[in-house]
C-alpha cells in the first residue's frame, strides 16, 4: 500500500495509506474538493457549538463554586435545573434543523425526479 501524497496544513506529509492506483486520501484528493467545501460550510451553520461551550463553562463555574463553598447548594441545584432546560432547548433546535435539512433534500430529489432527472435506477 502507498502513502497519500498530500501535505497537511502544518506542512508535514499525510500518513494515510491509499490503495493503488490512488495517490491521495479522500481529504487530499483534488476530486473531492467540492465535497469537502460543502461539508465545511455545513459545519459552520449549526451555531450551537458556541452555545454549548458557554453552557458547559457556566455549569463548570457553578459546580466549582459549590465545591469551593462560595455558592449555596440549593441555588446551585436550581441553576443546574435551568441549565438542563437550556440543554433540552439546544437539543430540540438541533433536531428541528436536521429535520428541515432532510426535508429540503427530499424536496430537491422529488423535484429532480419530476423533471426527469432522477438519480435513482428504474
Amino acid at each position: 500500500m502507498a502513502v497519500c501524497s498530500g501535505i497537511k496544513r502544518d506542512g508535514s506529509r499525510c500518513t494515510v495509506t491509499v490503495e493503488s492506483p490512488q495517490q491521495y486520501c479522500w481529504w487530499h484528493d483534488p476530486a473531492n474538493a467540492d465535497k469537502r467545501r460543502r461539508a465545511a460550510s455545513k459545519g459552520g451553520k449549526g451555531g450551537g457549538s458556541r452555545e454549548i461551550r458557554d453552557l458547559k463553562r457556566r455549569i463548570s463555574e457553578v459546580v466549582d463554586a459549590v465545591l469551593e463553598g462560595s455558592q449555596d447548594r440549593g441555588r446551585a441545584a436550581v441553576a443546574i435545573q435551568g441549565f438542563n432546560a437550556l440543554r433540552s432547548m439546544l437539543e430540540l433546535e438541533r433536531k428541528i434543523r436536521e429535520q428541515e435539512e432532510v426535508l429540503e433534500r427530499l424536496e430537491a430529489l422529488e423535484r429532480d425526479d419530476k423533471e426527469g432527472g432522477s438519480r435513482w435506477p428504474a
